[in-house]
């Protein structure tokens, strides 16, 4: 059921090594979308550097106890998703939750354990594959390089890996485009509205949550997006168009520490929105956070925003940290996004 070897903490160790890195050195992400990413937004060699760091994470047996995931793999509309639900449902009344995850995808041990927390919640949780079966790519390095000192002919080995992930990380990032993945979010949420139409009744319309790549997507369902792009066709960019505008797919959203989050994705939420951030995180850049902020303030956006400082990237997902100040920034900001869930 669930991988593994596939996870999306973020160490200590590689939350101060990635720290070096520029928040100046990362792709823009006050204009171009992610659909112009393939032509005009391409992302530093200092920005994949720090991607890697966090996809890394993949290839390491995180150990997580005796805890197994809760929930099955199914699919609706022939998507492949992660389904948990409250261990009273359907005796009780439930909501429905689209659970949106990092790059890893919903083979992620992490990622499914972190779904079944909301389900103990008392949320019906739905977790698809965004990806369309392509996930980050594998970063592992050859395992039979002694890394503390490697020869000459390793160092060159490494080298040419280094490159390859760069290439390979580069690569997925241009195949990653809200004219991929939106039409994939809005054919889950069309069939779990159908299948679940009793959580949906319940709660008054779809939540969501995101992690990482998939805090990007819920700013996105949580805006009036032009109805051609939930279709998986690029709007227009002549505004005098006058395109319609679909309403938001979801009634409330939360998410934490989203990845290629831009000021535009912050100023078309339309629905309330919880952010947990990261102090000087260069996924999600403090002056996108803070102009995407004003403009919820100034337009009377229901949101919430809270700065966690001293962690790292990736730390909301479930994981074992050695830190006790990241073990209780990881339980604060699982409440919080619980708590704004619950209150709207």
């Amino acid at each position: 059921m669930a991988d593994d070897d596939v996870a999306t903490r973020a160490p200590e160790s590689d939350a101060k090594e990635s720290s070096i890195i520029s928040s100046e050195d990362t792709p823009a992400q006050k204009g171009a979308s992610m659909g112009e990413h393939c032509v005009t937004d391409r992302p530093s060699r200092a920005f994949l550097h720090l991607l890697i760091f966090h996809f890394n994470l993949a290839e390491r047996k995180i150990a997580l106890g005796d805890q197994q995931p809760s929930g099955e793999i199914s699919k609706i509309a022939d998507v492949e998703v992660y389904i948990t639900k409250p261990s009273d449902y359907p005796h009780l009344p439930s909501k429905l939750l689209l659970f949106l995850s990092s790059g890893t995808g919903i083979h992620s041990k992490n990622n499914q354990l972190q779904a079944d927390k909301y389900a103990s919640e008392g949320f019906l949780v739905v977790m698809p594959d965004q990806f369309a079966g392509d996930p980050a790519p594998n970063s592992a390095t050859d395992p039979n390089a002694d890394e503390q000192n490697p020869s000459i002919i390793e160092k060159v080995k490494m080298g040419f890996a280094t490159t390859a992930k760069f290439f390979m990380v580069d690569m997925w990032l241009a195949r990653q485009t809200p004219e991929k993945v939106l039409p994939i979010l809005q054919k889950v949420v069309e069939g779990a509205k159908e299948e679940f139409a009793d959580a949906v009744a319940n709660g008054g319309g779809v939540y969501a949550v995101g992690y990482c790549f998939g805090g990007k997507y819920v700013c996105l369902l949580a805006a009036e997006l032009p109805d051609s792009a939930a279709h998986g066709q690029a709007p227009l960019k002549d505004e005098e168009a006058g395109m319609a505008k679909a309403a938001p797919l979801i009634k409330v959203g939360a998410l934490a520490h989203g990845t290629l989050v831009t000021i535009e994705d912050l100023q078309a939420i339309k629905s309330p929105i919880s952010m947990v951030c990261v102090e000087n995180d260069q996924l999600f850049p403090d002056d996108v956070r803070t102009a995407g902020q004003s403009h919820l303030e100034e337009n009377n956006i229901k949101h919430e925003v809270k700065v966690y400082s001293g962690v790292p990237h990736g730390f909301a997902v479930v994981g074992e940290y050695e830190d006790p100040r990241i073990q209780e920034a990881q339980k604060e900001a699982f409440e919080q996004m619980v708590e704004w869930l619950k209150s709207h």
